[in-house]
């Protein structure tokens, strides 16, 4: 399994062109593996929408509905181990709590993150899909 970042999870979900060739296979070829996306995920998208940073073409409460259900996708629950991982994550992390948590999921399930943002590229203390 890989654990995908929120907006990789979007991307894909959106065939968004952001969404590069080799994300898409990195995505493809864990499909039957397991890919999963952190139920603060869940939460980080309704947030995104709510401050009208990211716009669906449904509600979303729909658009995450059909959004868990695309092939290959595990929701992963925020669990006590997951919430304290997250706050004791090794070297120097940012703030940013959702990007804490689905870092410390990953570390948890000891499982490869796919994401494009850099500063969670940038740590060292995290397995990255590709």
């Amino acid at each position: 399994m890989i654990i995908l970042d929120t907006h990789m999870w979007v991307w894909w979900v959106h065939n968004d062109a952001r969404l590069t060739d080799e994300y898409r296979t990195i995505i493809q070829n864990y499909e039957g593996n397991g890919l999963g996306v952190s139920i603060f995920s869940c939460w980080e998208v309704a947030k995104l929408v709510e401050l009208k940073r990211l716009i669906l073409h449904c509600p979303i409460d729909k658009w995450l509905e059909t959004a868990l259900h695309y092939p290959g996708i595990q929701l992963l629950a925020l669990t006590p181990e997951i919430v304290v991982a997250s706050t004791q994550l090794p070297g120097k992390f940012h703030r940013d709590p959702a990007d804490k948590i689905i870092v410390a999921t990953a570390r948890v399930y000891n499982c490869p993150l796919l994401t494009a943002d850099d500063k969670i590229i940038k740590y060292p203390y995290v397995k990255l899909a590709g």
